[in-house]
């Protein structure tokens, strides 16, 4: 079926990516809102910024990969639309640098705001980004793509979304943010799962190669259930909001999830994929209007 051009970008973009960028700064904008009080503009340039990076960081995955020889015909997860051949390899280059273009753009306003802190979050988010799969060593083919996801879609993402709006971070704050990093990085499991021989085959050392499945299984399993349990964490230490602890129910569609995962294969696996990023957006949601209420 013939799709438009708008279409097949949209697909580069992968929308079922984008929850993994939107909840740490729905998170980190909820717990601004009790601590200090929300910055509206800084929250909305925040979130974009995010959006913008990860749609970035997409884009160079795709041509990259696509580069290196490890996108083939024999691919399970999702079009990708350079090794398809629906998008040159040049002009997913210039996208990839437009839209790293623009969330600099966005971010200018957030280093006028919050200064120093946002350049160093900003410009290693979209270097890292870049790096994922990108230069000598890339972190998506060695393994370090997971401490990489927890750290920059947890506490990075959801501290830098408070301070930007606040001027200020605390404890409480780094440490929610360890859940939509844990939730980030099942997400990723799951894609290293699905693509476990292609990516055996094609070199990429994930840690999911590395130590293989039954590994990746627990380091799904325990990924959820950590990340269900910080709620729980926060109100025991800080005697926080008890409704955000609502958030921690989240564990009962997860350990659905959990069985799914370690039941299927294959492409089945990206139906999972795109269920552990619901459970990102329901937690995130969640969690937030527990916060504030």
């Amino acid at each position: 079926m013939a799709r438009s051009k708008l279409q097949i970008w949209l697909l580069a973009a992968r929308p079922k990516t984008l929850p993994a960028a939107a909840a740490p700064v729905l998170i980190g904008t909820a717990m601004a809102h009790t601590g200090g009080g929300v910055h509206w503009l800084s929250a909305a340039a925040a979130m974009i910024g995010a959006l913008l990076i990860q749609i970035g960081t997409n884009f160079a995955n795709d041509y990259l990969d696509f580069k290196k020889g490890s996108d083939t015909e024999e691919r399970l997860g999702p079009l990708r639309i350079t090794q398809a051949g629906l998008i040159s390899p040049p002009a997913m280059k210039q996208a990839t640098m437009l839209v790293f273009a623009l969330a600099i753009l966005v971010g200018i306003y957030l280093v006028w705001r919050g200064g120093w802190p946002i350049v160093i979050i900003g410009l290693s988010s979209i270097l890292l980004g870049v790096l994922y799969t990108g230069g000598p060593y890339p972190l998506g083919y060695s393994g370090l793509g997971d401490p990489f996801v927890l750290i920059f879609f947890g506490p990075v993402a959801v501290g830098g979304t408070y301070y930007v709006q606040t001027l200020d971070i605390n404890l409480a704050v780094i440490i929610s943010g360890l859940a939509p990093g844990l939730f980030s990085v099942a997400i990723l499991t799951v894609n290293n799962l699905r693509d476990i021989d292609s990516d055996r085959a094609a070199g990429k050392k994930t840690l999911a190669v590395r130590f293989g499945r039954p590994f990746a299984l627990h380091e799904y399993n325990w990924s959820l259930l950590v990340a269900c349990s910080v709620p729980l964490l926060l109100t025991f230490l800080f005697r926080t909001s008890p409704l955000s602890m609502l958030a921690s129910l989240t564990v009962i569609p997860s350990i659905a999830a959990m069985r799914k995962v370690a039941r299927v294969t294959g492409r089945d696996l990206n139906e999972c994929l795109a269920g552990t990023g619901r459970l990102l957006l329901v937690y995130s949601v969640v969690f937030s209007l527990g916060w504030v209420l």
